[in-house]
């Protein structure tokens, strides 16, 4: 009897693993610009409400040089939290013309905190726990993707 239930559950883990693979199949490339220079990062674009709902949530990893890109559509005061995300992730909020505003560094996961962006923004980037300290970002630095400016 137990056998159908680790099929079952052994079905559900691979159809996961499949979203969430393909998902990424579709990644996006940004460009962070900085002091540093030009750093490429593939990034899954969050534009829906459901999607920014959900953002990272339930991800055990993150890939080097990746993020996620969430889209208001409008400029506004942004707050974001880590309420089921697993990975400390850095926050580079940015305004409409894709200057980052500020950097909410290393969040920490499953915190219900509120990340707030300090000033109206349109996007905000989500990457890795320390990855914008590698990439010499900061405030004034540039992010340069197909949505940023329509």
């Amino acid at each position: 009897m137990k056998r159908p239930v680790f099929r079952i559950l052994g079905l559900a883990a691979a159809a996961a693993a499949f979203v969430a693979t393909a998902a990424w199949a579709e990644a996006e490339t940004a460009t962070l610009v900085t002091a540093s220079g030009r750093h490429p990062i593939a990034v899954e674009i969050a534009d829906t409400p459901k999607a920014r709902e959900i953002g990272l949530m339930h991800r055990e990893e993150l890939a080097a040089d990746s993020g996620m890109l969430f889209d208001f559509h409008e400029t506004r005061p942004v707050s974001m939290w880590m309420k089921n995300t697993l990975i400390p992730l850095d926050m580079l909020f940015i305004d409409k013309s894709g200057t980052v505003v500020r950097i909410a560094r290393n969040a920490q996961p499953h915190s219900l905190e509120t990340i707030s962006s300090g000033k109206p923004v349109r996007y905000v980037l989500e990457i890795n726990g320390g990855a914008a300290a590698g990439y010499g970002a900061k405030a004034g630095d540039k992010l340069e993707h197909p949505a940023i400016g329509r």
